[in-house]
């Protein structure tokens, strides 16, 4: 202790002594400085350097044990980390139950102790001990990193050492959602089932939806039997359970056991509401169903849900997306006949999609309707204009919009001037530069210009190297 300063004095001493370092000899010595743990492991890493000598299990317990739980002072888990990867390379073998456990147990006394303190000032008494959180924060861990098979090791190698609950299972199932693979989720549900603990609608929601992503439609069907017939009351199917079950049976073109689970579902008690509606409508856009689509938006007139402007919009986003110009014009018109008025968001689709299949005029048709029926122009609306303008070879056109953005003293974002700025310099119309650089100096400093300058030229250099 008296040779243990920053120098090296310590080591070099203990090398004097010609010592030869035996397993009863480290343990002894470890142990008296158990509230020294920094000296106690510049003497274990002495020790594990000596020829002749290698650290057996129970003196890695120990220097773990201390560096982890001593009282009074900082424990030392990113040494104990270290440690458990030496000890795995060193001896080629796994590390023992019994010291993860009690790594586990003192870490999430140390860093969940805000919950703690929470529980006993409420007088709460926590339903799980320590190693059980901390255990379900590892698996967690895992599962959210994609490293589901890891952490199911782990679980089978702790879960006859620690009890797991039913978020450890629910941990494990939605890892296995995560990554696809719904026939480990099922054993993983199974297996919970089994041990007393029952599934939420909600888990029962993502084991469906992982099925119908990954194309097993007849085994989600399975389960949602399961749940329509042998569920509790807390895992009885809901409207989103439903609305996953119709979009994945229009999409293998179903359409017929669509309509019929529709009316099961309307006579079982459980009515769709709007966001239901809504992405049922978006789910069979994206499979191709518009006429399935258009059915919904019959069903929702009739049950005394009229669709909303974001309904509405939702289906003409996929319309647009998929460049299905009739059809969006044709929702258009239905829509204004029923007295939901388009939003500029409406608009912005639409011109969109026409500049992107080049139909510069029908573009601005939708610009000129805008006006017409009284619906105010954002900027957002302009920047479209004037980028798909620029596209389609209408500098003019552009150049006119520009202006208006100018009289009216439009606030554009940094990066729509800055690519405007560009495309005027392309086509050589220094006056316009000079406007907009006029313009913009009333909302941007040349610092910020700087600094955007700068952060463009590190992204570009970012996607070189690359």
């Amino acid at each position: 202790m008296s040779s243990s300063g920053a120098d090296q004095r310590l080591e070099s001493t203990l090398d004097s002594l010609g010592i030869h370092p035996t397993t009863e000899l480290v343990n002894d010595v470890i142990r008296r400085l158990r509230y020294e743990e920094k000296l106690a492991f510049r003497f274990f890493t002495w020790a594990g350097h000596q020829e002749g000598y290698t650290h057996e299990p129970p003196t890695y317990n120990d220097m773990i044990d201390i560096l982890s739980s001593t009282r009074y002072k900082a424990r030392q888990f990113g040494v104990v980390c270290d440690i458990l990867d030496y000890m795995k390379r060193r001896n080629k073998n796994t590390v023992p139950i019994d010291a993860l456990l009690a790594i586990l147990r003192t870490y999430t006394d140390k860093h969940l102790t805000h919950l703690r303190k929470f529980a006993k000032k409420k007088r709460i008494r926590p339903k799980t001990p320590p190693e059980v959180d901390a255990f379900n924060l590892l698996l967690d861990s895992l599962c959210k990193c994609s490293l589901v098979r890891e952490a199911d090791r782990m679980f089978h190698r702790v879960k006859y050492k620690v009890v797991p609950n039913a978020e450890t299972y629910n941990i494990l199932f939605f890892g296995w959602c995560r990554v696809r693979d719904p026939k480990m989720a099922m054993k993983v549900l199974e297996e919970m089932m089994q041990m007393g603990h029952t599934p939420e609608n909600f888990t029962y929601n993502a084991a469906i939806d992982s099925f119908c992503s990954a194309g097993m439609v007849s085994e989600a069907r399975e389960l949602f039997e399961f749940m329509r017939t042998k569920g509790s009351t807390i895992s009885s199917p809901t409207a989103r359970t439903y609305g996953i079950m119709i979009v994945a049976l229009a999409k293998s073109d179903l359409m017929d056991e669509c309509f019929r689970l529709l009316a099961d579902m309307r006579s079982s008690g459980c009515l769709p509401d709007v966001s239901t509606y809504k992405d049922m409508i978006e789910g069979m856009c994206l499979a191709g169903k518009v006429d399935a689509a258009y059915k919904i938006l019959q069903e929702m007139s009739q049950t005394g849900f009229p669709p909303d402007i974001l309904t509405y919009n939702c289906f003409l986003k996929v319309l647009c997306k998929l460049r299905k110009a009739k059809e969006a014009l044709v929702l258009c018109e239905r829509m204004i006949k029923s007295g939901c008025e388009p939003s500029v968001h409406t608009y912005n689709m639409l011109i969109t999609m026409f500049f992107e299949m080049c139909e510069p005029d029908r573009a601005l048709d939708m610009w000129h309707e805008m006006d017409r029926r009284g619906c105010a122009c954002i900027v957002d609306t302009y920047g479209i204009m004037i980028d798909g303008l620029f596209n389609c070879g209408r500098t003019d056109d552009a150049c006119l919009l520009l202006e208006e953005v100018i009289n009216n003293r439009m606030k554009l974002p940094y990066q729509k001037f800055d690519a405007i700025l560009l495309r005027l310099s392309a086509i050589g119309n220094l006056h316009a530069i000079h406007r907009l650089s006029e313009h913009m100096r009333r909302f941007y400093n040349i610092a910020m210009a700087r600094r955007f300058a700068i952060s463009q030229k590190k992204k570009s250099m970012s996607l070189k190297r690359r």
